[in-house]
C-alpha cells in the first residue's frame, strides 16, 4: 500500500498541555517509529481538548513537524489527526405527532418523526444550558422505540393509527473542532489526510478487533478530562466524557501545599514511586520537605473520588451496569494504586483493570531513542494506525446544494444524517393537504379537502435518492423542500349535480338562478372559504312556459303537482292536455312509454331539411352528419360546392343540432343555375 509523504505516515496527537507527533512506516507484523517529538504547549492555546488559539497551536505544531523533518531528513506534507473523544455529547429524546388514521403509515413520515427527534436533541443540546458558545451537530443517531396510539412498535410502515411516537437517542460533535483543527492544520503549512476520534485511534491500538466483542471500557484519562469509549458485539457502541483526570490529584497537591502546577506534579510522581520524603519551595519561596505518606493518603481521596465519576458515567453508557474489563490509557492514569480503586467501584476483579501501554506495544519497534512504549503514546501510535487502515477516512466529505460538508463516518451515513448535521427541519420533507375549502350550499355545510402537495425531492449525483439513500465521499447531494397542497380552487358548476330535467320524455337544461354572499352570480365564479351559495329553482308553471308546453296536468316524479311547485335538477316532469280525470296509471304508462322509446331509440328529435321536416332517433347526441342517413343527398357525385347551414349560419358537418333547428344542404353551383 503507497502510504503519505513518499511512504512513510505522519501522525499528530493533539492534545490539551501537549502536541506529540509520530512518523513511522507500517510493516507487515507491526508499525516501526521512525521518529518521534512531544512538545508542550507554551500558553493554555488549548482547554479540554478544543483549540481556543488557532495561531499559537499551528506554530507548535509547525515546531514538532519541523523537529521530525531534521530527524528523518524529509519533508512532511500530509498528516493524521485526531479529534477529541471528549466534546462528543448524547441526549435522550421522546417526539410524536397526529396522523390522519385513515392514511396507512409511509417510510417517510418515519424518516421525518425520527429527525425531529434529533432536531430535539440538537436543540437541549445547543441551546438548553445557553452557555456553550460552540454548536453541536449530530454525527450519529438510533431509535431505541417506536409508539402507535402508546403501544410499542417493531415497526410503524403501512399501519394506520393517530398518532405515533419515537425514543431517539443521539450522539453530537462540535463542528468548531473539526473546523478548528483543518484551519489550524492548514495554517502550519500541512494537509490534512485522515481525520478519526481519539477513542477510535486508542482502540485501534488498545483493544484488537478480536476482543471488540466483549463488553469493554477504555479509558484515556488525560489532564483535565477522561474520555471513555466502550465496545459490544465487534463495534463501538457509546462515546462518553468526564471532567474529571489527573490534574485534580495534582491540584489537591496544589492547594495543600501551595505549590505550581510543576511542583505539585513532581510531588505526585515521586509519591507513585517507592521514596519517603519529598522536598520542594512552596510559593512563598520557603522550603519544605514531607513525608510522601501523608501526600500519598491527599491523593487517596482524589483517586476515589475520580474513580466514583469514571464508574459512574461506564455504568450509564452501557445501559446502567459494569463492563467486563477496563483499559486505562494517557498519562493521567498511571498513578499508583489507581487500578485497583476502579475495580472495586465497578465491582471487578482486581485483573480485569489494567493500564495498557507496553504490553499493547509490542508489535510496534521504533528507530528514536526518544520513543517509550508509555500508555501516554498509544493514542498517538493509533492515529497513525487509523490512517493506514482506513480505506474509508473517518470524516467523509460531501457536498449539500453546493456547500461542502464534513461529518463523522459512521460506515452507515444516509442522506438523513446529512439532513440532520445541518440541522434543516426534518418537516420541510413532509407535504401537507392544502386547507380544505368550506361554504355553505342552500343551507348545507360543505368541505372539499385540500389539494395533495408535492413531497420533498432528493438527489445524489443528480441521480434520484431519498432519506435512506447511503451517502459515500465526495458525493454532491441536491434537496428540494417538501411543497405543500393547495386550496381547491373550484367553481359552482363543479359542485353541481347534472343540470337537466326531463319533460315529456325530452332532456332540457335547467336554468337556474345563484346567489353568492346575497348577490347575483354565474355558476362560473369560484367559490371563496366561507361562501354562502344560494341555488334558486323556477317553479314549474314558469318553466312549461319558458318551453312553450300546454299542460291541463303536470306530474313531477309521478306525482301531480300544482304551477307553484319548485323543480329541481333531474326531476321527470309528464304533462297531460285534457280535461278528464286522470289516474296514476295514466301517469305511469306516459312515463314508462317516454322511457322505453328513449332506452330503445335514445333521444329523439325533429329538424327541418331543406323544407322537409324529419325526425331523428337512436341517438343522445346529435351532429350534422347525421342527417344523412334521413334525406337523399349523394355526395359522391361532385356538382359544385357542398354549403351547409344551420339556421341561416354556415357550418360544418360536425357542428351539434338541436330540436326545431332548420338545416340546408345544396350544391352551391346548382343554386346558381
Amino acid at each position: 500500500m503507497e502510504l503519505i509523504n513518499d511512504n512513510i505516515i505522519f501522525g499528530l496527537d493533539i492534545g490539551t498541555r501537549s502536541i506529540v507527533g509520530i512518523v513511522g512506516i507500517k510493516e507487515n507484523k507491526g508499525f516501526k517509529v521512525i521518529a518521534s517529538h512531544v512538545e508542550l504547549h507554551e500558553t493554555r492555546s488549548m482547554i479540554d481538548g478544543q483549540i481556543h488559539d488557532i495561531e499559537q497551536v499551528a506554530i507548535t505544531i509547525a515546531l514538532v513537524r519541523d523537529v521530525l523533518e531534521l530527524k528523518i531528513g524529509k519533508k512532511l506534507k500530509k498528516v493524521c489527526i485526531a479529534a477529541a473523544g471528549r466534546v462528543l455529547k448524547t441526549m435522550h429524546t421522546t417526539v410524536d405527532i397526529e396522523i390522519e388514521d385513515d392514511v396507512a403509515i409511509t417510510k417517510e413520515q418515519i424518516l421525518s418523526l425520527e429527525l425531529q427527534g434529533m432536531e430535539k436533541a440538537m436543540h437541549k443540546v445547543n441551546y438548553a444550558g445557553g452557555s456553550d458558545d460552540i454548536p453541536f451537530y449530530c454525527v450519529g443517531y438510533s431509535v431505541t422505540n417506536y409508539y402507535l396510539n402508546d403501544y410499542i412498535m417493531k415497526n410503524l410502515e403501512d399501519h394506520k393509527g393517530s398518532n405515533i411516537k419515537v425514543d431517539v437517542l443521539s450522539t453530537f460533535l462540535p463542528s468548531e473542532v473539526v473546523n478548528s483543527l483543518y484551519n489550524v492544520i492548514d495554517k502550519a503549512g500541512l494537509e490534512v489526510y485522515s481525520l478519526t476520534l481519539e477513542p477510535i485511534a486508542a482502540i485501534e491500538v488498545a483493544i484488537p478487533k478480536s476482543y471488540r466483542l466483549l463488553n469493554i471500557a477504555l479509558i484515556d484519562i488525560g489532564a483535565g478530562t477522561s474520555d471513555i469509549a466502550i465496545t459490544k458485539g465487534g463495534s463501538i457502541i457509546a462515546y462518553g466524557m468526564i471532567p474529571y483526570a489527573g490534574d485534580e490529584i495534582t491540584e489537591s497537591i496544589i492547594h495543600e501545599y501551595l505549590v505550581d502546577f510543576k511542583t505539585a506534579e513532581k510531588i505526585k510522581i515521586k509519591a507513585s514511586g517507592k521514596s519517603k520524603t519529598v522536598s520542594f519551595k512552596d510559593a512563598i519561596g520557603m522550603k519544605q520537605t514531607i513525608n510522601l505518606e501523608e501526600v500519598r493518603n491527599i491523593m487517596e481521596t482524589s483517586k476515589i473520588s475520580l474513580a466514583k465519576h469514571l464508574s459512574d458515567k461506564i455504568k450509564e453508557l452501557n445501559d446502567e451496569q459494569g463492563t467486563n474489563a477496563v483499559f486505562i490509557v494517557g498519562g493521567g492514569g498511571q498513578i499508583k494504586g489507581f487500578e485497583e480503586i476502579l475495580a472495586k467501584e465497578l465491582d471487578l476483579p482486581r485483573e480485569r483493570v489494567a493500564i495498557r501501554g507496553k504490553d499493547v506495544l509490542t508489535n510496534i519497534s521504533s528507530e528514536d531513542k526518544d520513543f517509550k512504549k508509555k500508555p501516554e503514546f498509544v493514542t498517538p501510535i493509533g492515529i497513525c494506525l487509523t490512517g493506514i487502515n482506513n480505506n474509508q477516512h473517518d470524516f467523509v466529505e460531501v457536498f449539500l446544494n453546493d456547500e461542502s460538508i464534513r461529518i463523522f463516518n459512521t460506515n452507515r451515513l444516509k442522506v438523513m444524517d446529512i439532513v440532520a448535521l445541518k440541522g434543516i427541519d426534518p418537516k420541510s420533507f413532509i407535504s401537507k393537504h392544502g386547507k380544505s375549502l368550506n361554504y355553505t350550499l342552500n343551507n348545507e355545510a360543505k368541505t372539499i379537502r385540500g389539494n395533495m402537495g408535492i413531497a420533498a425531492r432528493i438527489y445524489i449525483n443528480q441521480k434520484e435518492a431519498n432519506l435512506s439513500t447511503p451517502i459515500k465521499m465526495y458525493d454532491y447531494i441536491n434537496i428540494i423542500a417538501a411543497v405543500d397542497g393547495s386550496m381547491p380552487n373550484i367553481t359552482i358548476k363543479d359542485v353541481l349535480s347534472e343540470n337537466y330535467i326531463t319533460i315529456n320524455g325530452d332532456k332540457k337544461i335547467l336554468e337556474i338562478t345563484i346567489k353568492v354572499n346575497k348577490q347575483p352570480t354565474s355558476k362560473l365564479k369560484n367559490i371563496n372559504e366561507g361562501d354562502v351559495i344560494e341555488l334558486i329553482y323556477p317553479s314549474i308553471g314558469d318553466l312549461l312556459e319558458s318551453f312553450n308546453v300546454d299542460y291541463t296536468h303536470v306530474f313531477i316524479n309521478e306525482n301531480e303537482c300544482k304551477p307553484s311547485t319548485i323543480v329541481k335538477f333531474n326531476d321527470v316532469i309528464v304533462t297531460f292536455v285534457d280535461d278528464k280525470k286522470l289516474l296514476h296509471n295514466d301517469v305511469k304508462t306516459k312515463i314508462k312509454t317516454n322511457t322505453n322509446e328513449n332506452d330503445e331509440q335514445g333521444r329523439r328529435l325533429t329538424v327541418v331539411v331543406n323544407k322537409k321536416t324529419i325526425s331523428l332517433t337512436g341517438k343522445e347526441v346529435y351532429k350534422f352528419i347525421d342527417i344523412f342517413d334521413f334525406i337523399d343527398f349523394d355526395r359522391t357525385k361532385a356538382k359544385g360546392t357542398i354549403i351547409a347551414t344551420i339556421n341561416g349560419e354556415r357550418c360544418s358537418y360536425m357542428d351539434l343540432i338541436n330540436h326545431g333547428d332548420t338545416l340546408e344542404i345544396y350544391w352551391k353551383d346548382n343554386q346558381n343555375n
